[in-house]
């Protein structure tokens, strides 16, 4: 990679959501904004997302959470070859793990649900 010589920094926009990651700062409002308008521009894809649960759930709101869609896909950043941090998305991500929607059969579904009910009824 060369650096872009014309290169111009994004300006900001009040009320913009950023994702500040060590030096690099991501404007995820101007990002979801240019997806929504090129969606064919963009790659889109499946992953494993269990491994993407990496915010404490103490550090999320849990409202937010409770209240997440977790049909509208997450943002990924590659910060390094191979390995992605969630830009957006940590609350959709911590709310389909803990619905089991990680789970990848409906017969593993109905046992998790099982499982945790057994749970309820002995406490």
């Amino acid at each position: 990679m060369t650096p872009d010589k014309d290169f111009t920094p994004l300006p900001l926009s009040e009320g913009d959501e950023l994702f500040p990651n060590g030096i690099f700062e991501f404007n995820i409002t101007k990002m979801l904004a240019d997806i929504e308008a090129d969606s064919g521009g963009f790659p889109a894809g499946e992953t494993e997302v269990a491994p993407l649960r990496s915010i404490s759930p103490e550090r999320l709101d849990e409202k937010t959470i409770r209240h997440a869609d977790v049909s509208k896909p997450i943002l990924l950043a590659e910060i390094s070859p191979g390995s992605f941090n969630v830009i957006d998305g940590n609350h959709r991500v911590e709310r389909a793990a803990r619905e089991g929607q990680f789970l990848t059969s409906l017969r593993a579904y109905l046992a998790y649900i099982e499982y945790w009910n057994s749970k309820l009824i002995d406490t």
